[in-house]
């Protein structure tokens, strides 16, 4: 049990260990539809019935060949917002995922990312079976919840393992190719539409542009985060150190979905730990931070004062 063991085993990746005795998520999935009941008659057992399948879904598939103990899961959101029904069983909205992990030697969980996916559209009938296959196309629900499991799966072993995430990357990706070739809705799948879709996201994540960024987050959680409470002041040169790569990784690619999710999780944790630095390290971190998340100048400004 890798709670029991050394320190260093508890930080590194949750892996090399033998078969599945527990899955790896603790995932709360939230459904709302309220907009749909003010449209059109809507079938509360119905919606009982789709918000039991994404969690069974998400939380007893084997995603990987890693031992989870029950403490180890990795705990995730998944709060859906269906907007329009514009048939009986096929649904649209959208879905926002935050992954979370805690921090070693503390009681504080940090929000490993968030991320909002406008392209949630699918079909779902309770009389239905959905099936899963990884290697082929089946159906649009699994395929996104799958995709979203794996991206977690990526920031998750990332901050423990320098780029640990990598097969959960290549696992995403492939779903993608798989999904863009054969879905009937491929505004989320495809490099055509939106900028932050599904395609943008993995894109990113499979780039050696992005390479830095995710060797960064290693630093940033294990390197940073985890040695707070014994060394703060190592913490916060962990994270300026972090965003000075981001900025180079933005010169590069510029207003990219992981660099502006990335921001759209962790503003309010930078400032925390950046607001009690030196003089000197506040000046560096504000002149960094208004430059990489331009929209939260406000809270960044108290650095600065």
């Amino acid at each position: 049990m890798k709670m029991k063991l050394v320190i260093m085993a508890f930080l590194m990746v949750l892996s090399f260990t033998g078969k599945l005795t527990a899955q790896e998520f603790q995932f709360t999935v939230n459904l709302n539809y309220e907009q749909l009941v003010a449209q059109q008659k809507t079938d509360p057992q119905s919606m009982n019935q789709l918000q039991t399948y994404m969690n069974d879904f998400l939380n007893n598939t084997r995603w990987t060949n890693d031992q989870f103990n029950k403490e180890e899961k990795i705990k995730c959101k998944l709060n859906v917002n269906l907007t329009r029904s514009v048939s009986q069983g096929n649904y649209e909205g959208n879905a926002q995922l935050v992954v979370s992990r805690p921090v070693f030697n503390s009681n504080y969980e940090t929000v490993l990312f968030t991320y909002v996916d406008k392209n949630f559209t699918f079909t779902y009938l309770p009389s239905t079976q959905l099936y899963f296959n990884e290697n082929s196309y089946t159906e649009e629900l699994p395929y996104i919840l799958a995709y979203y499991a794996n991206v977690a799966l990526i920031f998750d072993y990332d901050s423990f393992s320098k780029m640990g995430g990598a097969p959960y990357v290549q696992k995403a990706f492939n779903l993608v190719n798989q999904a863009r070739n054969s879905s009937p809705n491929k505004r989320g799948w495809d490099s055509n539409g939106d900028s932050r879709n599904r395609y943008w996201l993995i894109e990113n994540l499979m780039s050696q542009q992005f390479t830095p960024f995710r060797e960064g987050l290693y630093k940033y959680y294990r390197e940073g985060l985890d040695v707070a409470t014994q060394n703060p002041t190592e913490t916060r040169a962990k994270v300026l150190e972090f965003l000075t790569t981001l900025k180079e990784v933005n010169q590069l690619r510029p207003a990219s979905v992981v660099i502006n999710s990335f921001f759209d999780a962790k503003s309010d944790e930078l400032y925390r730990i950046l607001i009690e630095a030196q003089p000197e390290e506040r000046t560096q971190a504000y002149s960094l931070l208004v430059s990489l998340d331009p929209t939260k100048t406000q809270l960044y400004q108290r650095l600065s004062l």
